[in-house]
């Protein structure tokens, strides 16, 4: 093959590769669309029971959530999953952490009648100067196609590393109702909804 040959096929062969590139990139904007805001009204979050805690932001402290469900094991950082419980992500304080925010999420698939216990534990803190105020808060959807209800709310205060405190137990009625006089805690709530 002669030189004034092989130009042409190479350029032919150029062209051709380059014109397949622009299609694909061409392609893929309308593949997939970016979502419009009409589409994602409506988006309810996962869990019938949800629980957070949220720890001062900035804070080198790794906080665990302990959520532990009625005839369940306790769910937490080494124990992520349970039948009803799962723990949405280990806050580790500052550690692997891309955010200065430090809080812990706790839901469930379905609201089994009978008694909730939540704990938080002091794991570990570098420079921390105690007490470390903890806020939790509890969250009920009775129905999966409404927005989840204020149950209660709390602060406690770990005191010291290693320290595990209960924070709040409650009951729950077969249809997700919670029981009058359940919410037992050792620390004063900071608000308990009103039952409906």
């Amino acid at each position: 093959m002669d030189e004034e040959t092989l130009t042409v096929w190479l350029d032919t062969a150029l062209l051709m590769l380059g014109g397949f590139v622009l299609m694909t990139v061409l392609m893929m904007t309308v593949m997939n669309p970016p979502a419009k805001a009409s589409e994602t009204e409506g988006v309810t979050s996962p869990g019938n029971v949800t629980v957070e805690t949220q720890w001062p932001d900035k804070l080198d402290a790794d906080v665990d959530l302990w959520v532990q469900a009625p005839g369940d094991v306790p769910v937490g950082y080494s124990n992520k999953s349970g039948r009803v419980f799962d723990l949405l992500r280990d806050d580790l304080g500052m550690a692997q952490d891309m955010t200065d925010s430090n809080h812990e999420v706790g839901y469930s698939r379905g609201a089994p009648a009978g008694e909730y216990v939540v704990n938080v534990h002091m794991y570990r803190g570098v420079n921390v100067k105690y007490p470390v105020p903890v806020k939790i808060t509890v969250n009920v959807k009775r129905d999966s196609t409404k927005s989840s209800a204020p149950l209660a709310t709390t602060k406690v205060e770990l005191r010291k590393p290693n320290q595990e405190l209960t924070a709040v137990r409650f009951r729950l009625d077969s249809t997700g109702q919670l029981v009058p006089g359940s919410i037992n805690s050792i620390f004063k709530p900071l608000r308990v909804a009103a039952t409906q």
